[in-house]
């Protein structure tokens, strides 16, 4: 008799542990059903002019300037600038490095408070052509310092993390006439790094169908749609970007004999 009690107690045990087993499971699949994939639908306009002037055969002087806004025209998302120096060995080859800064709006529409953005960054760009298909391709490396905002007021603290982007890009013929559009596709994807970035190492990827038109020997600019896939620190939440995007090219040299070189500095 004194041994069938700590065994019925044992069954009674195991018994309870089943069924509270059976009562959490429900309540663990319910909070993972939280966790679920969010993603968030923005519309949004995207203009920008990307500059390169060429002081020398070999180096130039690069400088971009972005708007972006959501609900196309309703609401700021960033504002942008960029400048650099460029070294061009070979007309198909450049290496470029500098700081930009940016103006991002709060996501918050109850705030106001815009966040500062500080970068330092180096790129390597390769065109070649294949057949009659130009291709492009950039590697950019970015450093960069995120001013957190909390409550609608700036915290003094910062988000470091460095950044890497790759871009493929495809310019095809559709019109054998050198002076028609030119069908361009390109896809980037980008990745970070950092103490904070522990959920989303694939910060996001962009899609970019359009066109491409010279309107003379110096200006050109691209149009069309930009799909932005962005996956933000929380993990689970995303934000899918659809863009109509309006990119202007300028390419001018300070010297006579200086040759031109078509340069794209691109995305934010």
């Amino acid at each position: 008799m004194c041994l069938l009690i700590p065994i019925n107690f044992t069954v009674k045990m195991k018994k309870s542990i089943i069924k509270t087993l059976f009562f959490l499971l429900p309540l663990t699949s319910f909070c993972q059903e939280q966790q679920k994939k969010v993603i968030n639908q923005n519309s949004q306009l995207w203009f920008s002019i990307n500059t390169v002037t060429k002081f020398h055969e070999h180096w130039g002087i690069v400088a971009d300037a972005h708007i972006r806004s959501d609900e196309f025209l309703k609401d700021n998302n960033f504002y942008f600038l960029r400048g650099g120096f460029t070294f061009i060995p070979h007309a198909k080859m450049t290496f470029t490095g500098g700081y930009a800064h940016m103006w991002l709006a709060p996501s918050n529409p109850e705030w106001s408070t815009y966040a500062d953005e500080n970068r330092i960054y180096e790129q390597f760009q390769l065109n070649t052509l294949f057949e009659n298909v130009g291709i492009l391709q950039r590697i950019r490396i970015e450093h960069r310092w995120q001013e957190k905002i909390v409550d609608d007021k700036e915290s003094g603290e910062l988000r470091f993390t460095n950044r890497i982007r790759y871009l493929a890009l495809f310019g095809i013929p559709i019109f054998k006439k050198k002076n028609l559009p030119v069908l361009v596709l390109s896809d980037e994807i980008l990745v970070h790094f950092g103490e904070e970035v522990v959920y989303n190492t694939f910060e996001q990827n962009r899609f970019f169908i359009g066109i491409k038109q010279n309107i003379n020997s110096k200006l050109s600019f691209d149009f069309g749609y930009m799909n932005v896939f962005q996956q933000k620190y929380s993990g689970y939440q995303y934000d899918m970007n659809h863009t109509f995007r309006l990119f202007f090219y300028y390419n001018s040299v300070l010297k006579k004999g200086i040759s031109h070189m078509p340069y794209r500095s691109g995305d934010e």
